[in-house]
């Protein structure tokens, strides 16, 4: 294997749009759910520095849930149709 196929293989992100829809679902619950959670530690605390602590943290942690191509992302595949031959009529 080459090494410009090899880094194809792994920059390459295979997921359905039932697993788009599944990621984006995801990151909206979490970022929301994080920024109340965020808020609330930074504001019990008294710290600015807890509430972007603890949001970049989850953050970082959201980014290695949704950004790789897992499987579960890839579990309804597109398949699709053959391609079809043009027929070629000759009109001279």
């Amino acid at each position: 294997m080459s090494l410009s196929t090899y880094v194809q293989e792994l920059t390459e992100a295979r997921i359905d749009f039932a697993g788009q829809a599944l990621v984006e679902q995801i990151a909206r619950v979490v970022l929301i759910a994080t920024t109340i959670i965020s808020f609330v530690v930074g504001f019990v605390l008294q710290s600015l520095t807890a509430t972007f602590a603890v949001f970049g943290a989850s953050t970082v942690v959201l980014a290695l849930v949704v950004l790789p191509p897992w499987p579960m992302f890839n579990a309804h595949p597109v398949e699709w149709l053959p391609a079809v031959e043009k027929k070629s009529t000759n009109t001279s």
